[in-house]
């Protein structure tokens, strides 16, 4: 395995000979070119507005810390449904990310292609340029409306390093329990 420290900072004191240094993030690349990040993010939150089947107009949030450490930049997440009756669809042209979270919303983020793979039942959001560490990004995706059948949906969130040959990092399961607003006599 090598790694490739990018820089360190170190400070000397001016009286003697004591020295202090500073590491930076190093980033973590495989003999056979695949880099990892150092640290690797964190799913920090996952929720929607609206909790309602059937519901138009919903927004999906997902929220990820990128900490300082991580070595790489974030090049991309994937969003896959694992578990739920039906397949949710998405407008992939309404999907919007920016830096903080779904209550904080700070500056918007430029997006790369964001993609839609129906058979994996997979989303792919690109940034571009790449999110840099020490950020908490947030994605929010707009379905088409939420599911018609009531249950608990698990999307897996993975998170990609900058890099020709990443490997992806799983982050955990945003879980969505959406609910019927019916009533049963």
């Amino acid at each position: 395995m090598r790694v490739a420290t990018f820089f360190g900072i170190t400070l000397s004191l001016a009286i003697g000979i004591a020295e202090l240094t500073f590491p930076v993030a190093q980033a973590v690349q495989l003999r056979d070119g695949i880099v990892y990040f150092v640290q690797p993010p964190k799913l920090v939150e996952a929720t929607t507005t609206y909790k309602e089947v059937n519901f138009w107009g919903g927004t999906y949030y997902f929220t990820i810390n990128l900490p300082e450490n991580a070595g790489e930049s974030l090049q991309k997440v994937t969003i896959v449904q694992r578990e739920g009756s039906e397949n949710i669809q998405y407008h992939l042209d309404d999907t919007r990310a920016f830096v903080g979270t779904r209550d904080r919303k700070g500056t918007q983020l430029t997006l790369g292609a964001v993609t839609s793979d129906r058979q994996t039942r997979t989303i792919t959001v690109n940034f571009d340029p790449p999110v840099t560490p020490g950020q908490t990004v947030t994605i929010a995706l707009r379905p088409v409306s939420n599911p018609s059948f009531s249950g608990v949906y698990l999307l897996g969130v993975t998170a990609f390093p900058v890099g020709e040959k990443s490997h992806g990092q799983f982050l955990g399961f945003g879980r969505f329990q959406f609910y019927s607003n019916r009533s049963w006599w």
